[in-house]
């Protein structure tokens, strides 16, 4: 094995675009549920915290996130019930129809995820120190490109 590659990246050089992607990002969202599991009792599945990330400081409706996140419509009420059960979120009647609900983070449920944001940030220094910043800046211009592959 040539100088500077451990086994990871032997695995990784195998790999095509897509495959790499996906394994950095199964693998960073496994390194931000351990360190979270090393000082928190409540498990919280990447799914919650992707639904917790579109109502953080925002009292949407359950049908907006439920459109705008990519679960389905009964797994997300599901999840949605998950953290109402955990003490994370609160549904209640929307304002302006009282068919809708609204859910929004209650106190603990906004202090967990800032504490995981603060997971991800430490996740992201260490990132940038590795990469160097120049090349990180540029990994997240090509991120957040439009590659244009929307379907038809």
């Amino acid at each position: 094995m040539p100088k500077g590659m451990n086994k990871l990246s032997a695995e990784l050089q195998k790999q095509d675009l897509i495959d790499l992607i996906s394994e950095r990002h199964v693998r960073l969202r496994s390194l931000n549920n351990q360190l979270w599991h090393q000082s928190h009792d409540i498990h919280i599945s990447n799914s919650e915290w992707f639904i917790m990330a579109r109502i953080y400081k925002n009292e949407p409706t359950i049908s907006y996130v439920t459109k705008n996140v990519d679960i389905s419509r009964q797994a997300t009420h599901k999840f949605i019930k998950i953290l109402q059960s955990k003490g994370l979120v609160e549904i209640s009647d929307a304002q302006h129809n009282n068919k809708e609900k609204c859910i929004r983070l209650t106190k603990f449920g906004e202090e967990c995820f800032e504490q995981n944001e603060a997971i991800k940030a430490s996740l992201e220094a260490k990132i940038i120190a590795s990469l160097g910043a120049e090349q990180a800046d540029q990994l997240m211009r090509i991120l957040k490109l439009d590659w244009g592959l929307q379907s038809s």
